[in-house]
């Protein structure tokens, strides 16, 4: 095929899409639905991950010790948690420093919550040195006298793990779904075209024209589709993905430092999506053009 076909044969498969637009524009309708779930589930799974990983690495845990409990027992306290085998680090975070962080939210408030009357509780950050013994640290760290509960993020994991496995699941049957409906409407939308055009197929099968310079033009419409929708579902995602995040991380502070930020993202999110669109779009092209391609002059027609 020459240069100068190829050109050709751009221009006619993007004046297709012109011509059936209102087919053209359902199939990059659903296919950016289809784009926008597969691409959110990805992005969800791939930042579950990344905070049951940094769960991981992260071995500090807080020991919270019971409300009665003297300044001076806290310290005290302190010497028996650094007896515990697994212990790495124990340091004392007394629950005035804790009540100062909170300085500004509370305001005119925070005055009358001072000394007696402050309702938090002397605490530990414990560091442990090896996480495969987590679970039997935490249980000897608790039958310590003075020990009113641990923070034991493990929970935190298994939760999110149950999470991943769960969008991991739905997602791909949402998207199987979804992906069928694309490509039968991708399908549909060529065939259109097809159907509008039988008589130049007819035409140029009958003085010879090759299966590939009759298919091109609609597997380029097909993948334009593609791409169109997956830039859409593109701009959606990252439009959406920081002030999600954001609203997370407000609510959960390991959220905000734990997930991956847009900047590390973003090109892989156009990338991947566009990809996908153009395979989905090619796809569903070369399935609805590959019977016509069997047929033989008047055959097309229908004669």
């Amino acid at each position: 095929m020459k240069f100068s076909s190829s050109g050709y044969l751009v221009r006619e498969g993007l004046k297709n899409i012109w011509s059936n637009r209102m087919m053209s524009l359902a199939s990059v309708i659903v296919l950016v639905s289809c784009l926008i779930i597969t691409g959110a589930a990805i992005l969800l799974s791939v930042n579950v991950t990344n905070l049951i990983s940094n769960i991981g690495d992260d071995n500090q845990i807080n020991v919270y010790l019971d409300y009665d409990l003297s300044d001076i027992d806290s310290i005290k306290l302190g010497s028996q948690i650094k007896k515990v085998k697994n212990v790495d680090e124990c340091d004392y975070y007394s629950k005035d420093e804790a009540i100062k962080e909170y300085e500004d939210k509370l305001g005119d408030v925070y005055p009358f919550m001072q000394g007696d009357d402050n309702p938090l509780v002397n605490a530990y950050k414990v560091r442990l040195k090896d996480l495969s013994e987590y679970k039997s640290t935490i249980a000897e760290i608790k039958n310590i006298k003075g020990v009113a509960s641990v923070s034991d993020r493990g929970d935190i994991a298994r939760t999110l793990t149950k999470l991943n496995y769960f969008v991991a699941i739905v997602g791909f049957w949402v998207v199987l779904v979804l992906g069928i409906v694309t490509l039968f409407i991708i399908s549909n939308t060529i065939k259109m075209t097809m159907y509008s055009r039988r008589f130049e197929i007819s035409i140029m099968k009958s003085v010879g024209a090759t299966n590939a310079f009759v298919r091109i033009p609609f597997i380029i419409e097909a993948m334009t589709i593609g791409l169109i929708a997956g830039i859409i579902s593109s701009v959606v995602l990252i439009s959406i993905y920081n002030p999600i995040r954001e609203t997370a991380g407000h609510t959960i502070n390991l959220i905000g430092s734990s997930t991956i930020p847009l900047d590390d993202l973003w090109f892989r999110i156009v990338m991947g999506l566009s990809g996908a669109g153009i395979l989905i779009g090619a796809l569903g092209g070369f399935i609805s053009i590959t019977r016509y391609l069997r047929k033989e002059g008047g055959e097309i027609l229908g004669w």
